[in-house]
């Protein structure tokens, strides 16, 4: 059987689901997740669409597993797209796991695949709002977030402040590394003729942000779909559109870059009626 490419899905939610439908055409997606039945899930979904897959499990905390996930996609072909889409909710998960997962695992997960992506591929990690709900932090700890190998950073200073012991303060430093560290890799992934973006959602309608809706910060989630232009959440379609330009030969001249897409929540934050404080 002729080999095709591949697009690696990291994290089979809504979000990344909905990406690998709309950018998965003519690949092979592998779908990867803590969770094998998740990956399942998702495999079962794209089947129906019309697209081949394969479901395996990953822990995007462990090398040794992300190189076996990468050495599973080259058997089936050359890697094309890279899609993360990993995340934990604020309102579930403690600091140290948020940190861990949505800040060290994205970092590592990028060192890794750089090595393995084609010539001509593309990357997307799915970040968050909540990275640009941040002022601006000193650029000396912007760097360390962005450069230091990912076996260290858990061992950067702000990591380890009593600011940290707040999850959703850790999310928000967690998304707004990550978005750093897409940025600075994009420049080692473009050595290899690869490009690499972020996309940072705001509320979208997905089984992670019907958690945050009964949680501790409801009414400020309610705030937000009243803040957008819409006055609803997103969709993980709406979601998935951008992210299939951003991975698709349109996008050639885009790297390194972060878009937000939150229906105006964050403008609004800074400039118009609206105050977030969390």
């Amino acid at each position: 059987m002729a080999k095709k490419d591949v697009l690696v899905l990291i994290g089979s939610g809504g979000i990344g689901s909905a990406i690998a439908e709309k950018a998965g055409r003519n690949h092979h997606v592998l779908c990867a997740d803590l969770n094998l039945e998740n990956a399942k899930t998702t495999k079962e979904k794209l089947t129906h669409a019309g697209i081949s897959s394969t479901a395996e499990t990953v822990d995007v905390t462990s090398k040794s597993s992300l190189e076996d996930l990468a050495r599973k996609a080259q058997s089936i072909g050359s890697i094309s797209r890279f899609v993360l889409a990993t995340g934990l909710s604020p309102s579930r998960a403690s600091s140290q796991l948020i940190l861990k997962v949505d800040l060290y695992g994205v970092a590592l997960a990028l060192e890794i695949f750089r090595q393995h992506m084609m010539e001509g591929a593309a990357g997307l990690v799915v970040g968050s709002q909540a990275g640009h709900r941040l002022s601006r932090l000193d650029s000396s700890v912007e760097k360390e977030l962005a450069s230091t190998p990912a076996a260290e950073l858990l061992k950067v200073n702000i990591l380890n402040s009593p600011l940290m012991a707040e999850p959703l303060y850790a999310y928000q430093v967690a998304k707004r590394g990550s978005s750093l560290r897409v940025q600075y890799e994009s420049v080692l992934w473009a050595k290899n003729g690869a490009r690499l973006n972020t996309i940072s959602p705001g509320f979208v309608s997905t089984s992670l942000s019907d958690a945050e809706k009964s949680g501790p910060n409801a009414v400020h989630y309610q705030k937000m779909m009243e803040a957008t232009v819409c006055k609803r959440p997103g969709s993980p379609a709406e979601i998935a559109q951008l992210g299939a330009y951003l991975l698709g030969p349109e996008a050639q001249f885009v790297t390194g870059s972060d878009f937000l897409i939150d229906g105006g929540v964050t403008a609004a934050n800074r400039f118009g009626e609206i105050n977030l404080e969390f």
